[in-house]
């Protein structure tokens, strides 16, 4: 088994048009995630709320920073900022090859918090933090869909 990495990233929605094609967009990148990335070894999760991205990206190094790097290429993403990339002992969604958080009113109202208060401006956020609100919306929602 190779070394696991996490690497946390927030990035500015690009993706113009109505509600519905953005909707469309978003499916279009959580089918891609989810079929691309069980051959490469690869689990995550995504919220897209208020204008922004925020992913979790788990697995061997090369898959995470050629994902990575395909991201970075894609123009529904913009002002991507990487919060944190580390070496880790273990997944915190091993369940998902890509797991899709923050449809609940819940989540909304944790994520949209953030960018509410930030401003979609990430100077001072840390990636820990930002790991631990993705990991609470998906704990949060597996346990109320169980």
């Amino acid at each position: 088994m190779s070394t696991l990495y996490r690497l946390v990233y927030l990035s500015k929605n690009r993706i113009s048009g109505g509600a519905a094609h953005v909707a469309a967009e978003v499916q279009s990148i959580l089918a891609a995630a989810q079929r691309n990335n069980p051959p490469l070894e690869l689990t995550g999760a995504l919220i897209f709320n208020a204008g922004m991205f925020a992913q979790v990206l788990e697995g061997p190094c090369r898959s995470v920073e050629d994902t990575f790097e395909k991201i970075q290429q894609d123009p529904r993403h913009g002002d991507l900022e990487v919060l944190a990339y580390y070496q880790t002992t273990e997944r915190a969604f091993h369940h998902w090859s890509m797991g899709y958080f923050g449809q609940s009113r819940e989540g909304q109202d944790l994520f949209g918090h953030l960018a509410k208060v930030t401003g979609l401006n990430t100077d001072g956020l840390e990636g820990t933090r930002l790991f631990e609100i993705i990991r609470d919306i998906a704990l949060e929602e597996e346990t109320r869909a169980a």
